[in-house]
């Protein structure tokens, strides 16, 4: 049976089962990445940002256990989705039928695109492909294990900055007299037309900004805040962030690194990466490992990273679709 779930009201066994699923398509499908504890996951699938709204559906088994699970979040003029079902059950129409849920809420909403990301070398890439689905972006994930650091020259790169730069650390988030000019650093990324579907979108508003972090916080996702600092203004002239999940504490989220064009070749986005490596170290004593998404044409952040030490692991995709198309291929009486 599938049907609408809330997991606002939801019951301890129901987000139990939800998390041996979830840990069971990760054994699957990527079984170097670390096993997910209910830690905020609750919070983790209720917490959206201001103007947002996520529904979800289950599929619930005769014993009560869900072996699948798809939800929506519906943002800007696209809608967002997530579906994973249990690799005992692939292969027999549940994530057809729970897309089809999906899809179908989508287009009543008045939405006209979807879109979704995709781990490259899982079946998921078949499947979405199989129903018209156009990839439209490629990114690779690289992974960072502490263990692998050399910790003294990550602390000579970190005090190898340019003259007239400083380098500040804010674990949860920069103060709010900086909002203004870290917005300013984000934006200058927003008019690059690279393909993106913004699956993952940026803020750029100082109010949108302090609303993120908001929710970031209440879905259990620690961030940790790395700036550079033109000393003869003040303003941000690079940042970097790292997300902490308390789902999966052992591995963090490398966000943006940005930096913004006046200031580039004075060393700012190696400065502040290794810093950001050198607080974590003391911040997440739990944390082994790193990862990060990056564009084969991001060639500076890439070479940053590998000097580093991360190391590409796995394709990350995002495809797209048009609703009305897609409705009626899943459901031609549509």
């Amino acid at each position: 049976m599938v049907r609408e779930w809330d997991p606002r009201t939801a019951s301890p066994a129901e987000i139990k089962s939800l998390l041996d699923t979830l840990n069971a398509v990760l054994a699957a499908d990527l079984p170097e990445d670390p096993q997910w504890q209910d830690a905020f996951l609750r919070e983790y699938q209720t917490e959206t940002m201001p103007g947002e709204r996520r529904i979800s559906w289950v599929a619930e088994d005769e014993s009560g256990h869900l072996p699948g699970h798809a939800n929506v979040l519906l943002l800007g003029d696209i809608g967002v989705v997530e579906l994973f079902v249990h690799p005992s059950v692939r292969r027999t129409g549940l994530a057809r039928t729970l897309l089809t849920k999906v899809v179908r809420r989508v287009y009543d909403e008045g939405f006209s695109s979807i879109g979704v990301e995709v781990v490259g070398d899982t079946p998921a890439v078949a499947f979405y492909e199989s129903l018209g689905f156009a990839r439209e972006y490629v990114e690779t994930r690289s992974v960072l294990k502490l263990s692998t650091v050399d910790w003294l020259a990550i602390g000579d790169t970190a005090g190898s900055i340019g003259d007239g730069y400083r380098v500040e650390y804010y674990p949860g988030g920069p103060p709010d007299e900086l909002i203004e000019s870290y917005a300013v650093a984000k934006a200058a990324l927003r008019d690059i037309d690279d393909g993106d579907l913004d699956l993952r979108p940026s803020s750029y508003d100082p109010q949108r900004l302090r609303d993120s972090l908001v929710c970031l916080h209440r879905r259990g996702m620690k961030p940790h805040i790395v700036l550079a600092i033109h000393e003869g203004t003040g303003t941000v002239a690079g940042l970097t962030e790292v997300i902490v999940p308390a789902q999966h504490p052992v591995r963090a989220h490398q966000y943006d690194t940005i930096v913004v064009p006046d200031h580039r070749g004075y060393g700012i986005d190696r400065a502040i990466k290794a810093r950001m490596l050198l607080e974590l170290r003391s911040a997440e004593p739990d944390l082994a490992e790193v990862q990060t998404w990056n564009a084969a044409d991001n060639e500076p952040i890439l070479k940053v990273n590998a000097e580093l030490g991360f190391m590409p692991d796995r394709e990350w995709y995002e495809y797209g679709a048009d609703v009305p198309e897609l409705l009626h291929r899943l459901d031609p009486k549509t």
